[in-house]
């Protein structure tokens, strides 16, 4: 993928920019694998907003993603590359030999034509997904299960991938795209190569009405608010925030606390946090 640059016609159009699509390969979606979205404009079933500035943009169809890769041993071919709305990687789409079309994260490098597979037969192939187990130490791989069976949790964004660094017993250590050390079972799947579109992070908004269109609100400092707006508001001109440390609008420590549960069950298979601290077992 490549970055375009805009002519300045606008302020807003000197600095923007976006990604060219020379990869993407089909314009519109496989109609069976996709399902309308409903938009809850960051509200929960009552009605409340519990996710603050979100709401209209644009009208999406979620593509159904293969994140499980569990159609062992049979062979599939790469049928396009495509651009999806919900989520900053590319997917491509793929048919099996008996027919079936899924879809699946498009690492970089995947071309069409090209032959991917899973389980324990495949390859270890950009694209291929298999055990652990079965791949060599020192591999990049992503689409990482957390627990066998249910399918990929990790390492699935634009130009991300974990490091296989090493194999004993029953668990895989892992080197996250964060820096932090993970274990996890040897016998959990992941996808081989780093997940494509690297370019993603690169692309400069320029605009507020580009953030509209991906149903992203408004956010407004504390700063800049009254006293009984944030525990930030208040004061002539700009001035400080008036309290030890920064806070949410509900006066609940942020910007940097650690939220961690300290007894969560999973710590015990963190080697290494992302701040190069080990946990205290």
């Amino acid at each position: 993928m490549g970055i375009k640059s805009y002519n300045p016609y606008t302020p807003s159009r000197r600095h923007m920019t976006g990604s060219d699509f020379s990869e993407i390969t089909k314009s519109t979606p496989e109609k069976s694998l996709t399902v309308s979205l409903k938009k809850n404009a960051g509200r929960n079933n009552q009605g409340k907003i519990t996710v603050r500035h979100r709401g209209g943009g644009s009208r999406r169809k979620y593509r159904i993603i293969d994140f499980k890769r569990r159609k062992d041993g049979i062979p599939a071919t790469v049928v396009s590359i495509e651009y999806d709305p919900n989520r900053t990687a590319n997917i491509a789409l793929i048919s099996y030999v008996d027919g079936e079309k899924a879809y699946i994260l498009a690492p970089e490098g995947l071309k069409v034509g090209q032959k991917v597979m899973n389980g324990a037969d495949a390859e270890v192939r950009v694209g291929n997904c298999l055990p652990l187990e079965l791949i060599p130490v020192g591999t990049m791989v992503h689409n990482i299960e957390l627990h066998p069976g249910k399918g990929g949790q990790m390492v699935r964004s634009a130009g991300n991938g974990a490091q296989l660094m090493a194999k004993e017993g029953k668990y895989a250590t892992l080197r996250l795209p964060s820096g932090e050390m993970r274990m996890v079972p040897i016998v959990c799947r992941a996808s081989v190569g780093v997940v494509g579109n690297g370019d993603h992070n690169l692309i400069n908004i320029g605009k507020a009405g580009r953030k509209r269109n991906m149903g992203i609100r408004p956010t407004v400092r504390g700063s800049v608010m009254n006293p009984n707006d944030h525990p930030h508001g208040g004061g002539e001109g700009k001035t400080g925030i008036g309290r030890p440390g920064p806070c949410t609008p509900w006066g609940k420590p942020a910007l940097g606390l650690k939220t961690r549960k300290k007894n969560k069950p999973s710590n015990k298979l963190i080697v290494r946090r992302r701040d190069g601290k080990a946990l205290s077992k």
